[in-house]
């Protein structure tokens, strides 16, 4: 079993997206609302492969995408936004646009962990 971090500041899409994590077979062994709290999670916490929200209240999540290129972490964006962060690294894997279906985060998390 994988074991996902999921950084998103909306409480009610982190529960929707942990219970589809759970239906395709994956472990949320951390979840982080806001930037500083993902900051945290990103660098002590060990996992597999992170989702990250684009805009955590406003704040961009560009620096804890960072920290998981600098520790080899898999990741990918969830938006609503339709694109990755300015900056962000090229050999993140293609946006997932919210709202997503069960299939659609299957396909990308496939694609993420067997990366």
């Amino acid at each position: 079993m994988k074991d996902i971090f999921i950084v998103e500041d909306d409480a009610l899409i982190a529960m929707l997206l942990e219970d589809m994590l759970a239906d395709l077979g994956y472990r949320v062994c951390a979840s982080a609302p806001d930037l500083e709290r993902a900051l945290t999670a990103a660098r002590d916490t060990e996992f597999d492969a992170a989702i990250l929200d684009v805009s955590l209240a406003g704040q961009s999540s560009l620096p804890v995408a960072k920290l998981l290129d600098e520790r080899g972490k898999p990741y990918l964006y969830a938006t609503g936004y339709g694109t990755a962060p300015d900056g962000s690294s090229p050999s993140t894997l293609p946006v997932l646009q919210k709202p997503f279906q069960l299939s659609e985060l299957e396909q990308a998390m496939k694609r993420l962990t067997e990366a």
